[in-house]
């Protein structure tokens, strides 16, 4: 019983030395009970600190800046109580060492990606990625460079997100998948102590060949477009003049303002040319008077023809 009894609160004494250490990390379950090497350098390191007072303080002091964290390793294992800092703190030179981690937020270029969109056009995408270390201690003991292994995990994410879309997504929805591209990256990363705060997609390249047919789609487009908007036009204009013309007719005196107005513009350009407006009624009535003379010659000499 006592055999049992004492196994059984073993776990739990080393759970009490390990409970404040951040879930998720490698080593988290390995008890901390040192060994008695471990406690013979400890004491030894404390002695040599105490003699060489105060010269040894130069090497147990540290500081870190305010965007900065200290993880400390004794003896290769992970202390309690996470990382330290910002300000001062104190280290063993025999026995510890630390590493600085810092926590504001880095911004990547993701290189330019070949890829092979969901409709076949083969495009080149490149992006932005800002992130920041969430968790000194996790960063450092879960992964070797959480920087590079971002970068590295953003580059694939982005072939893959985007291999899944059309061109014309890529071109019209890059904020749904930006936004798409940063929640998957967040959530890849988060065991390495990672927050992925924004990714932007920065340019899409398109080959040549497929940039001259989508810019003679567009100008064909455009011409289209111009040619029914003249045909409004002139559609307009007719009414427009079918409107002038009977508001002219009502009024026959209009015409010769008209005439009149149209002269003024013609002598305010400077123009040598002098045009006389001519009426088309006077003409008509000329016409007329002519052929109802012609009719009655005719009839004369029909009538002289017949007498005979």
């Amino acid at each position: 019983m006592k055999n049992g009894a004492g196994a059984s609160s073993a776990p739990s004494t080393s759970t009490r030395l390990r409970s404040d250490i951040p879930s998720g990390i490698i080593g988290a379950d390995v008890t901390g009970e040192v060994d008695c090497c471990g406690w013979i350098l400890t004491i030894l390191s404390y002695i040599v600190i105490a003699l060489t007072l105060p010269f040894s303080l130069c090497f147990c002091l540290k500081v870190v800046q305010e965007y900065e964290r200290a993880v400390i390793f004794r003896l290769g294992r992970l202390l309690p109580g996470g990382a330290r800092g910002p300000g001062i703190f104190f280290i063993i030179p025999c026995i510890d060492t630390y590493r600085k981690v810092d926590l504001r937020v880095v911004s990547f270029d993701v290189p330019p990606q070949e890829i092979l969109s969901k409709d076949s056009v083969t495009v080149a995408v490149d992006a932005v990625v800002y992130f920041r270390i969430s968790n000194a201690t996790v960063s450092v003991t879960n992964v070797e460079d959480a920087a590079r292994s971002t970068k590295l995990l953003a580059q694939t994410t982005l072939r893959n997100i985007l291999g899944t879309k059309t061109l014309a997504e890529m071109l019209s929805d890059r904020e749904a998948i930006s936004h798409q591209m940063q929640s998957t990256l967040d959530e890849a990363t988060d065991p390495w102590g990672v927050k992925v705060e924004r990714v932007e997609v920065k340019d899409v390249r398109l080959p040549v060949q497929l940039q001259r047919a989508m810019a003679a789609e567009a100008e064909a487009a455009r011409e289209a477009r111009a040619k029914v908007i003249a045909a409004e036009g002139e559609q307009k204009a007719s009414r427009a003049l079918k409107e002038a013309a009977e508001v002219i007719a009502q009024s026959p005196a209009a015409i010769q303002l008209r005439y009149l107005q149209t002269l003024n513009t013609i002598s305010a350009e400077k123009n040598s040319t002098i045009i006389f407006p001519l009426p088309i009624d006077l003409l008509s009535t000329f016409l007329n008077r002519g052929s109802g003379g012609r009719s009655e010659s005719s009839e004369s000499r029909y009538h002289s023809s017949s007498k005979s």
